[in-house]
C-alpha cells in the first residue's frame, strides 16, 4: 500500500465497494475526464490506516488524496476540478 501523492492532474481516490458517494465521484471524474486511482480501503492492507489519519479517526469515504499530498473528505466534483486547476 502506497500513501504517496499522485501524478499531476489525476487523484488518488480511497473508498469501498459500497460506498454509493464513491460510486457518484468516480462517475463523475470519468465523465470530467481527470484521471483517477481507486483504492479500496476494505481490500488493500494499511488503506483504511491512512483514511483514519487523514479523517480523524474515522473510515469516511471518499478520500481523495491530490498530488501536492493534501487530501480532501467526500468532496464535489467541482472541488476537485478546483484543486487540480482544471
Amino acid at each position: 500500500m502506497t500513501t504517496t501523492a499522485p501524478e499531476a492532474g489525476t487523484i488518488t481516490m480511497y473508498s469501498t465497494g459500497w460506498c454509493g458517494y464513491c460510486r457518484r465521484l468516480t462517475s463523475q471524474l470519468t465523465k470530467a475526464g481527470i484521471g483517477y486511482t481507486e483504492v479500496n480501503i476494505e481490500e488493500v492492507p494499511g488503506a483504511a490506516a491512512f483514511v483514519e489519519k487523514v479523517n480523524n479517526g474515522n473510515q469516511t469515504v471518499p478520500t481523495v488524496l491530490f498530488p501536492d499530498g493534501s487530501a480532501a473528505t467526500n468532496p464535489s466534483l467541482a472541488q476537485v476540478q478546483e484543486r487540480l486547476g482544471v
